[in-house]
């Protein structure tokens, strides 16, 4: 199940987010939506990178009843990336999900040998979504 913090005035429908999140996990996962602002502070506060980014991720400490994790999505990147990319605004939010969901799950692009990009393209193929975050940033 997710738990929706949404710090944003657009209206979100999380039933594909939810179905994902099931082939993904039993756990709980929380979802903050938040605005470019909120993002580049949570960006500098946790990571000391002085701007917004796309998605964040953080994995909760593993004890009964916890949920998985964190996911904090930028609004701002989803019209963003969906504008640019050609493909709705649920399509956007969903890649980004998807990419914190694996690194929540242990995932890491940055030093993995192409594991998370598998799993990454197997997620999308199942759910019938536009290319992987992993793919359109190595171009």
């Amino acid at each position: 199940m997710i738990e929706l913090d949404n710090r944003t005035d657009v209206n979100v429908d999380i039933t594909l987010l939810e179905r994902i999140a099931a082939s993904l996990s039993d756990k709980d996962i929380e979802l903050i939506l938040t605005d470019d602002l909120e993002m580049a502070e949570i960006n500098e506060e946790t990571r000391q990178i002085a701007k917004s980014t796309d998605v964040l991720s953080f994995p909760m400490m593993e004890m009964p009843g916890a949920p998985l994790g964190s996911i904090v999505i930028s609004e701002g990147f989803v019209k963003h990336g969906s504008e640019t990319f050609g493909h709705s605004l649920e399509d956007e939010r969903a890649l980004l999900f998807i990419h914190g969901m694996l690194h929540i799950l242990g995932y890491d692009h940055e030093v993995d040998s192409g594991e998370m990009r598998q799993k990454e393209h197997e997620v999308l193929e199942a759910f019938g979504l536009p290319e992987s975050l992993i793919i359109r940033t190595t171009k």
